[in-house]
């Protein structure tokens, strides 16, 4: 398989949501056949340019995906496992990109707010934030804005991203926005929310950089801030 058939398999296997041979995928006949993973490792000792397997076969995927998404045509299940395939392809790739000297975009802290337990949104985030080019921590669940703020000035993380999805939360995404000026690093750092009962006006409330509706959004709020 030549480097410009490969590519394009995996890409199609991305959309497809396909991690492994094993999966189905949403095509009917895909079982059992070449996907993300293996063929990604293929890809890797064929020498293939790290960077042009995560733009041509990752982020642009990912925005098929966004728009099929935002068209009603694949729901919340079907995204997410598209994003797994990335998870999984970027798995394999982070090691080759560090070797290639190609630099992060950034360090972002992410977590969902203390009192909410709720985190397939943020997980989906997380991954494309990764295939975007930033390395991610995920503090998990249930986090306290005290360890938030603590993560992010340990770790000199220049971004955080506070997931909630109950109104009896959301109001800890000020309190880590609060701590952060507390501790005189908010001018350092960018905050970005996202959930259900969050919006742009709650944004502004609290203070926060932006609000996120879902994972293709933020990246697409993060490259309007040219980063």
């Amino acid at each position: 398989m030549n480097e410009q058939e490969l590519i394009e398999k995996i890409a199609y296997n991305v959309i497809q949501g396909r991690v492994v041979a094993e999966d189905e995928g949403f095509d009917e006949g895909l079982e059992g056949q070449l996907a993300v993973t293996e063929l990604m490792e293929q890809a890797v000792e064929q020498n293939i340019d790290a960077k042009k397997l995560v733009v041509e076969c990752l982020t642009g995927s990912m925005e098929d995906v966004g728009e099929k998404y935002d068209k009603g045509i694949y729901l919340i299940p079907d995204m997410l496992a598209s994003a797994e395939c990335v998870g999984a392809a970027m798995d394999i790739l982070g090691p080759r990109l560090a070797r290639a000297g190609i630099e992060s975009k950034g360090r972002f802290i992410l977590a969902t707010v203390a009192g909410d337990l709720h985190d397939i949104g943020k997980n989906i985030v997380g991954i494309m934030l990764k295939g975007a080019g930033f390395e991610v921590i995920d503090l998990g669940n249930d986090v306290p804005a005290d360890r938030i703020v603590e993560e992010t000035r340990k770790n000199n993380a220049q971004f955080v991203g506070l997931s909630a999805l109950l109104t009896t939360t959301m109001r800890e995404m000020e309190k880590v926005v609060k701590t952060l000026q507390n501790e005189g690093i908010r001018d350092k750092v960018r905050v970005l929310i996202g959930g259900a009962p969050t919006s742009d006006k709650f944004a502004e409330q609290i203070g926060a950089d932006a609000y996120c509706r879902d994972a293709f959004h933020a990246v697409d709020v993060l490259r309007k801030m040219n980063i």
